[in-house]
């Protein structure tokens, strides 16, 4: 049994097997504290815990499907469909802006019709953004210094994009913003003009500001922070929820914090997996992202094409920068953002993004993989040609 399990996974779990079981091992964590936390959320609903958490299980599901499929894909055909992808989030972000459904006090989501499904553009255009970032960065390594066909391009989409989604969603503007900073610094991109996407980020962050949605809250959660004054009711809890956990935790499912908490099961999970797993439980999470960093940028480092190091690297840096944030404001370590914590919390279309994301780390490891392979293969071949025409002269 452990053998035809075996090659069942080395025939279709391709790429990097430490990605591929943190991410499994995620999932399972997501599961268990979620069903855990959504007995209030149930309540108000008049529905039953069970139907959330079949709910859940199914898009865990589906996120991990969409990294399957996604890492069996030659990572270069990414590059093809980004800048269409890019465009396509332009007016999805508008509309999003004008009229998009609001959800727990945010309106950052688009309802989809029929399905009636919310979906959540911003998503799509962090995607979009750093594939396309990526592929241009890799096309201009030869004239990186090309202020107009290198740079200009580049910060006009860095500025629209982070500038739009800024509208709706500061936080998600901001790392997506550090990810195009740290994608360009790795490309070569010289200091003086990353001084210029700086610039570009602060006006596309102050028309945020002022015309956005979310500025005044944003403000307002920033100065709370900054000034030390009363703490925000979910901060407040969600402190205590660390607190009383201790080492060990109070166990599964017996959380206290989860039934005050309004959001347990998407921002303050952290919250509730420290409450009941311990500072262990919670250790063990924070090491898993820091694995998945650590093999996203492994990944980078031993791909010998710009594109899929640039890509691996963005990809790998936004996702567990995202954990990072949503971990922090949980413990008490900056203002509350709203941030969901990737691959654990409760979402819908969230789930597949990110799972498209880590498929598409895996392709890139995958495809290193394949090509050394390939190199190896041809070496093996090369060397068994020669033994033969040694044999033939003999």
């Amino acid at each position: 049994m452990i053998a035809k399990v075996k090659t069942w996974a080395d025939k279709n779990l391709l790429g990097d097997r430490v990605i591929w079981v943190v991410v499994f091992v995620l999932s399972l964590i997501s599961i268990l504290v979620v069903y855990s936390s959504i007995g209030t959320l149930a309540y108000k609903r008049t529905a039953s815990p069970e139907s959330y958490l079949l709910k859940h299980t199914f898009m865990v599901f589906l996120g991990l499907a969409a990294m399957w499929f996604a890492h069996k894909i030659d990572y270069r055909y990414y590059s093809k469909i980004s800048r269409l992808a890019i465009w396509v989030s332009v007016p999805l972000l508008i509309y999003t802006f004008t009229n998009g459904t609001t959800i727990n006090d945010a309106a950052r989501w688009i309802t989809l019709p029929i399905i009636n499904t919310s979906f959540q553009p911003s998503d799509f255009a962090s995607l979009a953004l750093i594939i396309n970032l990526a592929s241009m960065l890799s096309k201009k390594q030869q004239n990186i210094d090309d202020i107009k066909e290198a740079l200009i391009p580049m910060l006009v989409w860095c500025g629209v994009i982070c500038g739009l989604i800024a509208l709706t969603n500061l936080s998600t503007a901001m790392l997506l913003f550090a990810t195009c900073m740290l994608i360009m610094f790795i490309g070569r991109v010289p200091v003086k003009y990353l001084a210029m996407l700086v610039l570009v980020g602060l006006l596309a962050g102050a028309v945020a500001l002022k015309f956005g949605v979310r500025g005044e809250t944003a403000k307002n959660r920033i100065l709370s922070f900054v000034n030390g004054t009363e703490l925000p009711f979910q901060a407040k809890h969600g402190r205590i929820a660390v607190a009383t956990g201790g080492i060990f935790g109070k166990g599964p499912g017996n959380s206290d914090q989860r039934n005050i908490l309004p959001h347990p099961y998407s921002d303050f999970v952290y919250a509730i997996v420290i409450e009941e797993y311990g500072m262990i439980g919670g250790a063990v999470v924070l090491i898993l992202y820091l694995i998945l960093l650590h093999r996203g940028m492994n990944a980078a480092y031993n791909s010998e094409r710009a594109f899929g190091g640039l890509l691996s690297a963005g990809l790998s840096f936004d996702l567990v920068c995202q954990a990072m944030v949503n971990m922090g404001v949980v413990v008490g370590l900056g203002p509350i953002t709203g941030q969901p914590l990737p691959l654990i919390s409760m979402g819908g279309t969230a789930m597949v993004f990110t799972g498209l994301s880590v498929g598409i780390i895996l392709s890139v490891s995958r495809g290193e993989q394949d090509q050394n392979w390939g190199k190896q293969a041809a070496n093996e071949e090369e060397k068994v040609k020669e033994k033969n025409f040694d044999a033939k002269a003999a």
